[in-house]
């Protein structure tokens, strides 16, 4: 088989889909995290500041989702097309309110009665913790296998997705998201809105440690395949260990006030978990709950090597550009926000 650098292809791509959807969470999980918390904010005034802490960077945010997409179909079309079908249902509630927090967000402002922005700002807290929800759903149902039958086709029902294992999941995806945009909140506001959202920050801490572990027990209790790789490989056990750090490092941090810290180390339990997360589905993409014989892999699901270099040659182009893009967006509005003529 082909290599590059002694990666086979296939899995070269596993690692770069993984790597564009590190950086969704990371990037997307703090405006969402944001909007969240959008009705804990009772005056006009926090409201308009907390949504222009996002305001220059939520939707260059949803850039990397949309390159994590196109790099998944490119790469792996059977896992798109399988995943797609077992889960139409959260995608297209996925995609609705992806719509309806960007409209949110641009309409708020348009009009001033009460009523009108009122209704936005339930429909943009709504969308954002949906959002977040539903991208912990879907990960749960890969982490636990879905019904995959022959031809990769879906065989369960429309509601198998709503399964105990990925609603903790996303529960603890949304705790986490809000401990993300609690912290990039606390490092954009100042006055009773910082010290609010800093109360609000030790509330979600107490959150995602629950629901964490919670999560965390039911996967070593009903989920074992997912600890087999670990098991194998005990030196593996280095990275749940570092994220177990990592989480502990925010309280620590938050208490010093240190939110810049924090936020670092917020995005690094992301990265960790997601690390994770490959460790124990490689080279498994999509794990049949009917018949291992139906399983999708890196291979079975993979391109042709032939596509997959020649994409890879658009992503070695279109990654660093994105990410310099977002470099100069954040460098550029980095600091304290302040409310002008121009904003939400």
């Amino acid at each position: 088989m082909d290599t590059f650098l002694g990666i086979d292809y296939p899995t070269l791509w596993f690692l770069v889909v993984g790597a564009l959807f590190s950086g969704y969470a990371i990037l997307d999980g703090f405006d969402l995290g944001a909007g969240a918390w959008h009705l804990f904010f009772r005056k006009e005034e926090s409201r308009r500041i907390a949504l222009n802490a996002i305001g220059p960077v939520w939707d260059g945010n949803e850039v990397w989702l949309v390159i994590g997409g196109g790099a998944l179909f490119a790469g792996f079309p059977v896992l798109y097309a399988a995943m797609f079908s077992a889960m139409y249902i959260p995608f297209m509630l996925f995609l609705a309110f992806l719509i309806f927090r960007a409209v949110s967000i641009e309409f708020r402002s348009k009009e001033p009665m009460l009523w009108w922005r009122r209704l936005w700002d339930i429909n943009y807290c709504i969308s954002s913790v949906m959002l977040a929800f539903l991208l912990g759903v879907v990960l749960g149902n890969i982490l636990q296998g879905i019904s995959i039958g022959k031809g990769y086709e879906f065989e369960g029902n429309w509601i198998e997705f709503l399964n105990p294992y990925s609603l903790l999941v996303g529960l603890t995806t949304l705790s986490l998201f809000m401990v993300h945009g609690a912290l990039y909140l606390a490092m954009k506001t100042e006055g009773r809105l910082f010290i609010k959202i800093t109360l609000l920050l030790k509330r979600a801490i107490l959150f995602f440690v629950a629901a964490f572990l919670v999560t965390t027990a039911y996967t070593f209790f009903k989920v074992p395949h997912l600890s087999d790789h670990l098991n194998a490989h005990p030196i593996l056990y280095i990275v749940p260990l570092l994220a177990f750090l990592s989480i502990a490092n925010i309280p620590r941090l938050v208490s010093k006030r240190k939110y810049q810290l924090a936020f670092l180390f917020s995005a690094l339990t992301m990265s960790l978990m997601l690390i994770l997360v490959a460790i124990e589905l490689y080279p498994m993409l999509l794990m049949s709950t009917i018949n291992p014989a139906y399983d999708v892999t890196i291979y079975n699901a993979a391109s042709s090597v032939k596509t997959l270099k020649i994409m890879l040659v658009f992503v070695a182009i279109g990654a660093p550009l994105v990410g310099l893009y977002t470099f100069f967006v954040y460098r550029t509005f980095w600091g304290k926000v302040k409310l002008d003529d121009t904003s939400y």
